[in-house]
């Protein structure tokens, strides 16, 4: 048996400004974040988990993504998204080919995805499951 489980398990970010990333996780995306005892920010998750957020001095955005959002229709989850003032459209096309709302269609090979980042510079992404 290993001393490792999944029960209670949860990943974790680092952003340079706890109040601006509230402000975008529970207001601009509208998802359900708490305070904990520390003072760090909870996001939870439908399926009964959470996402710890905290503060680092000297905060280096993360280079790749670090959470992603599956959703029914990226064209309308996109749409959403801009017009909650959110770019979504954050990579050069030789890099990421794609339209101009930054949807990167996966025709086949993988999903189609766009990417956006959080107010601390954290690449997130919205992809058609």
């Amino acid at each position: 048996m290993s001393a490792f489980s999944t029960s209670g398990a949860f990943s974790g970010f680092s952003v340079d400004d706890l109040d601006a990333a509230r402000a975008f996780y529970a207001d601009t995306l509208g998802l359900d974040v708490e305070t904990d005892d520390m003072g760090f920010l909870e996001i939870r998750l439908a399926t009964g988990g959470s996402i710890l957020v905290y503060p680092k001095p000297g905060h280096t955005a993360a280079s790749f993504t670090i959470l992603n959002f599956p959703v029914d229709d990226i064209d309308a989850a996109v749409d959403d998204l801009r017009a909650r003032g959110v770019e979504t459209k954050i990579y050069p096309d030789d890099e990421f080919p794609s339209d101009d709302r930054g949807i990167v269609r996966g025709d086949g090979r993988g999903p189609d995805i766009a990417w956006f980042r959080d107010p601390a510079g954290n690449v997130l992404a919205v992809l058609e499951a």
